[in-house]
């Protein structure tokens, strides 16, 4: 390596919007680095022969060899190496939870902060959107056609990858647009939609055929696409669309949300431009229930649409939030209030049946559970009103059963997901291939990724060794 190592302990902050302006509006939170910070936390990579960072990556990108590029200030050669294992690098350069990843295996993490390496994927790609405008070029048909039913991070990954090969790929999207959680769920200030759309216009520029308002199970079936529609394989890809509730007295009040509907009313539908025709409820006080990264989503997005007041309501503490450090300390700065170690017993409503507030009880932590977290444990004589006119319900999600109800042999476990042959994700029926969240329930989006790339290569083998 011919340059200097930036030996600085610290990674190069991300430029921000500030907290006071940001949660009243839309517009991406993180601004980006300039192409001098890009190189000068490049630098900071020592190049390590045995490249740990390599093995915390869902899809194994070449994450030394990309930064090497960066460094060199060659920002296209850096995309290539990328584009080489990952098919949506300015989505994972935003949404990836590289902490616990390739970050947190990078050895620059053991005695200071570890390379950003998820910011400079997301400056790599974004430098490529603005500054080349090359159409991939349409390969060669080899004469095979693979339908794949979901067009999130999943369907998209194997899609592109088949398509590459050669097959017809047709994608089956229920929804009206293309994307899946990347435009019903992850908001626009976190990823941009734009973005997400160019993704989807290089799929369709290798080839790949995408139908949306298709609801396998509904308007067509797997049995179907296999028999008349003459396709080889099937890969589903059909993510973790249904939402869980607490069945808590109350939850069927007006103004009671699944954080599923809240936030494809507000991503999907705009329903916070004005003039949008989707309703959205024009709330004071929000009290979200839930603490993962869509909990945080959706109490930001209640920020952004001017409710006054915002409450994350989660029963463990503030050490065991599961959502991303990154966007817990987003949200304190927006002004969300955590109200942890705290449960909802039950939806308080008005004489209209609407929601007014929400009876809580105090939680303290006792043994550990099965997760190896502190199992939360009720106080006695602890329950408390929290004045609140809407809930939003973010306690996890589960697959819809459409699929495994319309398709006779298909596996699935006692949680609703589809049961797979290990790592290919072959399923119970020959030429039938799952994975994603319909398979490991909901997850993150590399690791929906990684399983569409293991099962486009499996089905690859499947339909050439036939």
């Amino acid at each position: 390596m011919a340059h200097q190592i930036n030996m600085d302990p610290c990674k190069c902050p991300m430029p921000s919007q500030e907290p006071q302006v940001r949660n009243h509006n839309f517009d991406e939170v993180a601004l980006g680095y300039t192409a001098e910070m890009a190189v000068s936390e490049a630098k900071r990579c020592l190049n390590c022969k045995n490249k740990p960072c390599q093995t915390g990556c869902p899809v194994g990108i070449d994450i030394p060899a990309f930064i090497g590029k960066v460094a060199e200030e060659d920002f296209e050669g850096a995309y290539q190496v990328l584009s080489a294992s990952s098919a949506l690098p300015a989505v994972c350069g935003r949404v990836c939870p590289q902490e616990n990843q390739c970050e947190g295996k990078c050895v620059r993490g053991i005695k200071g902060e570890s390379v950003g390496i998820g910011r400079l994927e997301r400056f790599v790609a974004d430098w490529h959107r603005e500054h080349v405008t090359d159409t991939p070029v349409k390969p060669q048909p080899n004469g095979h056609k693979v339908a794949i039913i979901g067009a999130g991070p999943s369907g998209l990954t194997a899609a592109g990858d088949l398509a590459k090969l050669g097959y017809a790929v047709t994608i089956y999207e229920a929804l009206h647009l293309a994307g899946g959680v990347l435009v019903y769920g992850i908001p626009e200030f976190r990823l941009p939609k734009a973005i997400v759309q160019q993704e989807i216009d290089g799929l369709k520029a290798l080839g790949v055929d995408i139908e949306t308002n298709m609801v396998i199970g509904k308007v067509l079936t797997i049995d179907e696409l296999m028999g008349e529609y003459g396709f080889e394989a099937v890969y589903i890809a059909s993510g973790a669309g249904l939402p869980r509730f607490m069945g808590i007295p109350g939850e069927s009040l007006k103004g009671v949300y699944s954080a599923n509907e809240y936030l494809t009313r507000i991503n999907l539908m705009k329903a916070y431009q004005p003039g949008s025709k989707t309703p959205i409820m024009h709330s004071h006080k929000v009290a979200v229930v839930g603490g993962g990264n869509v909990a945080m989503d959706a109490a930001r997005c209640a920020k952004r649409l001017g409710a006054e007041e915002v409450y994350i309501v989660y029963r463990r503490g503030m050490e065991e939030l599961p959502a991303r450090k990154e966007e817990v300390e987003h949200a304190q700065e927006e002004g969300i209030i955590f109200k942890t170690l705290t449960n909802p017993v039950e939806v308080l409503g008005d004489e209209d049946g609407r929601v007014r507030g929400m009876a809580c009880i105090e939680m303290e932590l006792g043994e550990p559970d099965a997760s190896g977290r502190r199992r939360p444990v009720e106080k006695p004589d602890s329950r408390f009103e929290l004045e609140v006119d809407t809930m939003i319900m973010s306690i996890g999600t589960s697959p819809n059963p459409l699929i495994r109800s319309t398709t006779p042999g298909l596996e699935t476990n006692r949680h609703g997901c589809i049961v797979t042959n290990g790592d290919d994700g072959l399923t119970s029926r020959e030429g039938v291939y799952a994975g994603g969240d319909a398979v490991t329930g909901a997850a993150t989006v590399i690791l929906a990724m990684g399983a569409g790339k293991q099962a486009a290569a499996a089905i690859h083998e499947y339909i050439q060794n036939k």
